[in-house]
């Protein structure tokens, strides 16, 4: 979804820039040569991994589907959804957009391996897309998106799930 109309939208319009707290997911399409996808940014030209804020009524798996579909265009089973991490230190993922807009986002990280359909930008929220070593991701990188690398790399390395 656009962000014009979304729950995050409508709620901008009541609190302006303010900071807000935001629900959301962030998936890792992952080949089998271990390449990772990224996507760029329409917003503000950074490579990012998809993802996005919940809707109203959502689940984290939802919004892991819904936002990697928007973003990218691939359809994923929910049980090829695998929960690794999640990313919620305010130091570490609190966002300021271009309009000055500030969000804490508070996200599920998941991994997937099988998809349908051919990755490709939507044009509105992704420019372009690359699949990339996840230890040499482009640049520049979304912070974010490099803490969450960071999770990822220590989830392959000991397992167990990872928070920070």
């Amino acid at each position: 979804m656009p962000f014009e109309g979304s729950y995050l939208w409508r709620l901008r319009q009541k609190v302006g820039s303010d900071l807000v707290l935001i629900p959301g997911a962030m998936v890792f399409l992952v080949r089998d040569d271990g390449a990772v996808l990224f996507t760029r940014r329409a917003d503000n030209g950074l490579w990012c991994l998809p993802a996005g804020g919940a809707e109203e009524g959502s689940s984290f798996a939802a919004t892991a589907i819904t936002e990697l579909r928007e973003e990218t265009g691939v359809d994923l089973d929910p049980a090829g959804l695998e929960a690794f991490a999640c990313l919620s230190e305010a130091e570490l993922h609190t966002i300021t957009y271009p309009g000055g807009d500030v969000s804490h986002c508070f996200a599920l990280l998941f991994l997937a391996r099988h998809w349908s359909g051919d990755p490709g930008p939507d044009g509105v929220e992704t420019t372009e897309m690359l699949w990339a070593d996840p230890a040499a991701p482009p640049s520049p990188l979304q912070e974010p998106s490099a803490h969450a690398l960071d999770l990822y790399r220590a989830y392959r390395e000991g397992g167990g799930f990872q928070v920070r």
